[in-house]
């Protein structure tokens, strides 16, 4: 099981943040950021909450690996961050992705 630390970094990552940014949006040195990305410094509990809200996940996403890994979870949250026009979008493309399947199973 991954640590907090791991989960952190993978989140920013998945949306690709940078560290320096992180490091400004919770008050700290980017050098410190790292410290808490690599495991070397205790991540405190309003650290947890503010990186949950920049993530838009929960901070029991950020304590619990099995939320994370879920897909959909992910997805469904970076949708709802999308404009209506976006959401249409993506909808479109997904009914879209849908026939080719039927099509291509038929």
């Amino acid at each position: 099981m991954r640590g907090i630390n791991e989960r952190i970094k993978k989140l920013r990552t998945q949306m690709n943040l940078s560290q320096d940014y992180v490091a400004k949006y919770l008050g700290v040195s980017r050098s410190t950021f790292t410290q808490m990305e690599n495991g070397n410094r205790k991540i405190l509990a309003d650290e947890i909450s503010k990186l949950s809200t920049l993530f838009g996940v929960s901070v029991n996403a950020i304590l619990d690996e099995s939320e994370l890994s879920q897909p959909a979870t992910v997805f469904a949250r970076s949708f709802e961050k999308l404009d209506e026009s976006d959401q249409a979008e993506i909808m479109n493309l997904i009914r879209f992705k849908e026939q080719m399947k039927a099509q291509r199973t038929k």
